[in-house]
């Protein structure tokens, strides 16, 4: 067999040619492509982990956004129950404080109505009382209203001070106001039985009074003598009012 070495330098040739235009326009265009877009698929990858860690660490800050509006919310809502509360206990404690105190007033005012209407219906049931006395004492027999009283003005008269004594009839007639009309005799009766506490019976100036209902008063310049009806009435109505 017959080697033609010429024809197989050329094909060899031919071969190189063809490799070496196969790494000159197609292998190295495609390499340079291929790496460019391993580039770009690297670089998409490194902007979409750089976007994907910028989205992770814009969640996070939202998140903790969130979470830090919600607990100022939360914050917020409890200082305003609590405010509420503590404006609810001030209003309820001002509440109870204006009722107990309209009710104390309430009260003393109710206490102080039902003094006076008790004071009021005391003194009108003393009057009354009073006035039924001297209606019923009004009755007495007529010698009674007077000689009855005589022996008690002498004693009040002998109760009265040394000086006050010495002082009745020195100065002239002392007045004498009985509830009657004196009869005959009875001026001179009571003259001498004040004679026996004044050592000597006074000058008497007799006058009519028959608001005394029944008894005697006697008038000096000093003092003035009371043993009559109205002057007890008087002090049981005032004694009445004095104690309600």
């Amino acid at each position: 067999m017959t080697i033609d070495w010429w024809t197989l330098g050329l094909q060899t040739v031919n071969a190189v040619i063809l490799i070496w235009i196969l790494a000159r326009f197609l292998f190295r265009p495609v390499s340079r492509i291929i790496a460019e877009r391993q580039d770009a698929a690297h670089a998409a990858l490194d902007a979409a982990e750089a976007a994907r860690e910028e989205t992770e660490t814009a969640r996070d800050a939202a998140r903790r956004e969130a979470e830090a509006l919600a607990a100022d919310h939360a914050r917020r809502i409890a200082e305003a129950q609590a405010a509420a509360e503590d404006e609810k206990r001030r209003l309820m404690a001002e509440a109870r404080a204006a009722a107990d105190k309209a009710r104390a007033e309430g009260k003393r005012d109710l206490e102080k109505l039902r003094a006076t209407q008790a004071r009021e219906l005391s003194q009108e049931a003393g009057t009354l009382a009073a006035d039924i006395a001297a209606r019923l004492l009004d009755r007495l027999p007529e010698e009674a209203r007077v000689t009855g009283f005589v022996d008690g003005l002498a004693e009040a008269v002998a109760e009265l001070p040394e000086a006050t004594r010495a002082s009745i009839g020195s100065e002239g007639p002392v007045t004498l106001r009985a509830a009657r009309p004196l009869a005959d005799g009875e001026a001179q009766q009571i003259a001498e039985r004040l004679g026996t506490v004044l050592g000597r019976p006074p000058a008497l100036s007799v006058e009519t009074e028959p608001a005394l209902i029944a008894g005697l008063e006697l008038e000096t310049p000093h003092a003035i003598v009371r043993n009559h009806f109205r002057a007890d009435l008087d002090r049981i109505r005032t004694e009445l009012a004095r104690h309600d």
